[in-house]
């Protein structure tokens, strides 16, 4: 059976490709007009310079011509496929900062989300974020630090392509396994550190993939050092980490969301009577008072008590582009390349069709011309519904299994979640945490309070401001125990490297073991 993933190649310190997630995969947001003055700073030069390219490289990938609008990259960048089991389709690589021995994965979510799209407004070497005049280089790239493969992942997802026939969490990290070993012996990796990181669904992808690297037992392809998760779907999503926070959420963010008085004390008279409010009163403390009983959220025998539903609905009303990926999102709705600026898609007159599905890019990156590109697509399971979240995903929540062995086999993985999420919402995810045994506990035995303070420069915008070089200052809080770094990012959405690229850095900075802190 053919399945081909896309992955995107870049030859700085770096590799390739992404992912998202379902009817809570609408989107996210916000991204600021800023002045282009990037300069192009990194890459360029002959292919004698690049570490992976080889006649064998050379071989399986075609060349590409640099991508439209992005004429500020001197070097090329070389997506392709590969495929999850067998021979591969096509594909290359490349080098910004010195030479490293390791690979960092990047995942978006959905299930069904792109990773293009955490490559084009995230992570990647250049960006065209929400109300960008033109891609430009991103001066905090994870590339700056080390190897990074953006992978579109599972199939289904993007341009990766095949019959989908998975129905757990299991089989879709045998498929990346698959791909991943091809990818290395296509390029000449062997015994690279390896971490693997993502967000939102992907907070499934990630531990399972992780878990499944260490099962192998062989670190000439499969070194996993660490895991990093933003904004992750780790516990019971729906219930413990959206609806039963969402009223309080609502509460304390009220002066940007805009309900008024007496909606607000509806939601929180439901709050009581759907249970919730007792539920937090009992299971949010630290240290634990227990393990917290299974909940699940069933979307038509539950549908009174879908409050967070009932806040976004009641929240466009006051702001027609409210995005409950970014809740300070104000109108006009932002332009976005990808076509998905909030919780709804859409497109400017001028940016249609989205920027991926335009056939000029199609062709440039060798991707197939028959497949319609959007940033969410899918399925990706086999199965419409079912399984705990019913998604069609019968895996059991991570956090009950394949995340603490990954926390225990590293001892170097991060959750961070924004504070502007209102689809995965902090408080949910510090809930899951505190319902997950690791290293011989139950979560957290004290309460998250360390400031997280920033004081890296500011290269994106300092020359608007005269050259001034003021740190950014306390950006969130953080808290370590037992393996696992928790960071709540202040001023962020969902989407953590795009809202807020020099915490993400950091983040990234303490995953490869630069820091101890963050």
């Amino acid at each position: 059976m053919l399945r081909v993933m896309l992955l995107v190649g870049c030859l700085f310190t770096g590799i390739v490709s992404a992912s998202r997630f379902s009817d809570l995969a609408k989107r996210k947001g916000y991204g600021p007009h800023a002045k282009r003055r990037a300069s192009n700073n990194g890459g360029g030069g002959s292919h004698s310079k690049f570490r992976f390219l080889s006649k064998e490289t050379q071989r399986q990938c075609r060349s590409i011509g640099i991508l439209t609008e992005v004429q500020l990259l001197n070097h090329s960048s070389l997506p392709g496929h590969l495929v999850a089991r067998g021979p591969i389709r096509r594909r290359r690589i490349p080098t910004v900062g010195a030479p490293v021995d390791e690979i960092t994965i990047w995942l978006n979510g959905g299930p069904g989300c792109s990773s293009l799209e955490g490559f084009f407004q995230e992570n990647g070497r250049f960006i065209w974020n929400w109300g960008m005049y033109n891609p430009e280089i991103n001066q905090y790239s994870w590339v700056n630090l080390t190897n990074v493969l953006w992978v579109e992942h599972p199939v289904g997802t993007g341009f990766s392509f095949g019959k989908v026939t998975a129905t757990t969490e299991e089989e879709i990290a045998a498929d990346f396994l698959g791909f991943f070993e091809n990818f290395q012996n296509i390029f000449g990796i062997k015994k690279f550190k390896i971490y693997v990181t993502g967000e939102s669904y992907a907070g499934r992808y990630v531990p399972y993939i992780s878990a499944a690297m260490l099962d192998k037992k062989n670190t000439e392809y499969f070194d996993l050092s660490g895991a990093l998760m933003y904004d992750p779907c780790i516990g019971s999503w729906v219930y413990t980490q959206t609806e039963a926070v969402a009223v309080p959420f609502v509460v304390q963010n009220n002066n940007v969301i805009g309900l008024n008085a007496s909606y607000i004390a509806q939601l929180e008279e439901l709050d009581k009577t759907c249970g919730y409010s007792e539920y937090r009163e009992e299971y949010m403390k630290f240290p634990p008072s227990g393990v917290q009983p299974p909940k699940y959220f069933d979307t038509d025998a539950d549908a009174a008590c879908d409050l967070a539903d009932a806040a976004t609905n009641a929240a466009f009303a006051p702001n027609p582009c409210f995005n409950s990926y970014e809740i300070n999102t104000q109108c006009p709705m932002p332009s976005d390349p990808l076509g998905f600026p909030t919780d709804v898609e859409y497109e400017y007159p001028g940016l249609t069709p989205v920027y991926f599905d335009r056939t000029d890019v199609k062709h440039a990156m060798h991707a197939p011309l028959n497949i319609a590109w959007a940033e969410c697509s899918g399925p990706v399971f086999a199965k419409s519904s079912g399984g705990p979240e019913d998604e069609g995903d019968f895996s059991p929540d991570p956090i009950q299994n394949v995340l603490p062995q990954v926390i225990e086999a590293t001892n170097r993985v991060l959750v961070a979640n924004g504070a502007l999420d209102f689809v995965i919402i902090t408080n949910g995810t510090l809930l899951s945490i505190q319902n997950m045994t690791w290293n011989g506990k139950l979560g957290f035995q004290s309460q998250p309070a360390k400031p997280i303070v920033i004081t890296l420069p500011d290269l994106q915008y300092q020359a608007i401001f005269d050259g001034s070089d003021d740190p950014q200052g306390t950006m969130g809080v953080q808290h370590y125990e037992r393996g696992l770094m928790w960071a709540e990012t202040y001023l962020s959405g969902h989407m953590q490297p795009q809202f807020q690229p020099r915490s993400s850095y950091r983040h990234l900075q303490w995953l490869l073991g630069h820091i101890e802190t963050l």
